[in-house]
């Protein structure tokens, strides 16, 4: 129910993405275990990981999640929508055109934000696989701010062509929209794989596959969010001076 929707976010936050890492990192320790590689991660770091996640991380999540929960924005109680909502959803019409449906803008959102980073993206591979040098952080940063731009631009497009189809679902399809960004860097880390690099073997196509993938989570989770964030600011603008009668 709505009474424990908040506690079920504040479980998944802990636990969701931190599993999953840990799931990938033991599977290529153990690789490298075996192997005898100088990759491999001693137990006692993996148990100081271990101990900072259970005594820094998981309270302050369940401590913003509180504050969060009870704060007051504004010196007002929080609203939950600057417009009067009504207490029985509309029936969302199925003869949407082909923009108006979110699983055909959701790629074009992703595609458009990978557009943007996709040649930087190669010297950043470049470094971390070829072991050649990196030096533009200036240049990375400021690919990074256009990344932001993009992404929250992208978004706020979608989350309007699926509005003007009174399509009212926008919150999971504002977060694939941004997230979707992920999805064509990990494509784009097959295609590098496959003819930029020399890597052969169970040990080089593990280590390689296994960080690019925790990589894309990351990006998917931090475009997603920031697609989210923006198509929210930009609903409760436009909601603001709708007038109900």
């Amino acid at each position: 129910g709505g009474a424990t929707q908040w506690q079920l976010t504040m479980v998944l936050t802990v636990l969701l993405l931190p599993t999953i890492m840990a799931v990938v990192l033991s599977v290529l320790n153990g690789i490298a275990l075996i192997y005898g590689t100088i990759y491999y991660i001693p137990f006692l770091v993996l148990l100081k990981l271990f101990f900072l996640w259970v005594f820094v991380s998981v309270p302050l999540c369940i401590l913003g999640t509180l504050l969060g929960r009870h704060a007051k924005l504004g010196g007002n109680k929080s609203q939950p929508f600057p417009c009067r909502v009504n207490a029985i959803p509309r029936p969302i019409p199925e003869d949407t055109p082909w923009y108006g449906v979110p699983a055909n803008l959701i790629p074009f959102a992703g595609l458009l934000s990978f557009g943007s980073i996709f040649i930087e993206l190669y010297y950043i591979l470049t470094s971390l696989w070829n072991y050649k040098f990196y030096h533009v952080y200036g240049f990375l940063l400021g690919v990074y701010a256009i990344l932001c731009l993009v992404v929250c631009m992208t978004t706020i497009i979608v989350v309007y062509f699926c509005l003007n189809s009174e399509n009212y679902l926008w919150q999971w399809t504002a977060f694939y929209s941004g997230g979707c960004t992920a999805l064509y860097v990990f494509l784009y880390s097959i295609y590098y794989f496959v003819f930029k690099t020399s890597m052969h073997g169970l040990v080089q196509t593990s280590f390689y596959f296994g960080y690019m993938m925790l990589i894309s989570l990351g990006m998917g989770t931090l475009c997603g969010t920031l697609g989210h964030w923006a198509a929210n600011k930009f609903v409760r603008k436009i909601f603001e001076n709708v007038k109900v009668d």
